[in-house]
């Protein structure tokens, strides 16, 4: 069943929400930025020469994971060159209509950032191919014999597109970034960092180690970070004087059943089903999926890239198999064909 405009409004209004929501713990310039130093690197380059020319920057492409500050960065972009960025998502483009509403209303050099950008329609995105290019935009009006193609001038923007799977974006919209730049998942230290300075914005105390706390359960992401933050720090106001120690903050996450590791209860759901029902495996991630009750495009986004980076699970032709990290998690010891070489 198509989304009704209804939804479509819904969705525009969750974004906006969300980026209310974010805006006070967001960076304002590349310096304040934490971590990603080859991708902070590239766009400095790319930012600096264009203004300097006075020129429009090029089209830019960030991948990776959620919440790893790929909309902040878009955000500094436009600050940095001092423009006004516009936010949308893939999903919300259903017709090349609606592309050519946000196009038209661009201003010289403004940023267009898409979100999740591989979820366009295909019959939209061919739409993009003139507009990053020639900055020119082709619609057909009305149908039939007195069907006719208008041709439009549109404003020379910086399209920034955000996407969790590079692989499902077809080659010609690709190669028309001229910058496509990975985001990795942060070390330890650099996650401290951030959990320190949210709490100095939203005016909240906290220790080294209970910085050291949070930051060691946020899964390598700064926004599960922040989204950790907000929840410790109700449990300090409620249940302890306030200060975020290692203490306070172990019991506010333990709460949330999330352990020292940054696992949470669905991984540790996924990592048992596969010990207990499917001697570790191989196991197809839809079969897991209908085994603890979650859409299968959730544990292929959230949280498989986590166990796979944490060695917690393999990927293979066959299926997912667990590790020895894995099998510890479940308490259990590997049994079953092809398990045995997976210990170290």
């Amino acid at each position: 069943m198509s989304e009704t405009p209804k939804g479509q409004d819904f969705i525009a209004e969750a974004l906006v929400r969300n980026e209310n929501r974010d805006a006070a713990l967001r960076p304002l310039n590349f310096e304040e930025f934490t971590g990603q130093p080859k991708t902070v690197e590239r766009l400095m380059i790319m930012t600096g020469a264009a203004s300097r020319r006075g020129d429009v920057m090029n089209h830019v492409l960030l991948s990776g994971p959620p919440g790893l500050g790929k909309t902040t960065l878009a955000h500094i972009i436009g600050n940095v060159m001092g423009k006004a960025v516009h936010v949308t998502a893939g999903p919300v483009i259903e017709r090349p209509g609606d592309l050519a509403g946000m196009l038209t209303n661009l201003a010289e050099g403004d940023i267009l950032f898409i979100d999740e950008i591989h979820r366009i329609p295909k019959t939209v995105e061919e739409y993009l191919y003139s507009a990053m290019e020639d900055f020119l935009l082709d619609i057909m009006i009305d149908q039939g014999p007195n069907a006719k193609s208008v041709r439009l001038e549109i404003p020379r923007f910086t399209l920034v597109g955000a996407t969790t799977r590079t692989g499902l974006l077809t080659a010609p919209l690709r190669s028309r970034f001229t910058l496509q730049s990975r985001l990795d998942y942060y070390q330890r230290p650099d996650l401290e960092g951030i959990v320190k300075r949210s709490c100095s914005l939203l005016g909240v105390t906290i220790r080294d180690d209970g910085a050291r706390e949070i930051a060691g359960r946020a899964r390598g992401t700064p926004r599960i970070a922040n989204n950790l933050i907000h929840f410790v720090r109700d449990y300090a106001q409620e249940r302890a004087d306030g200060v975020i120690s290692r203490k306070v903050a172990s019991s506010a996450l333990a709460l949330l059943e999330i352990d020292e590791r940054g696992l949470d209860e669905m991984d540790k759901r996924i990592l048992n089903v596969m010990a207990r029902h499917y001697k570790g495996g191989p196991v197809g991630l839809g079969t897991i999926a209908v085994a603890v009750g979650e859409e299968q495009h959730t544990l292929e986004e959230v949280h498989e890239p986590y166990l796979i980076q944490e060695g917690y699970l393999q990927r293979t032709a066959q299926g997912r198999i667990l590790t020895t990290r894995g099998w510890d998690v479940a308490g259990q010891k590997p049994h079953g064909p092809g398990q045995l070489d997976l210990i170290d």
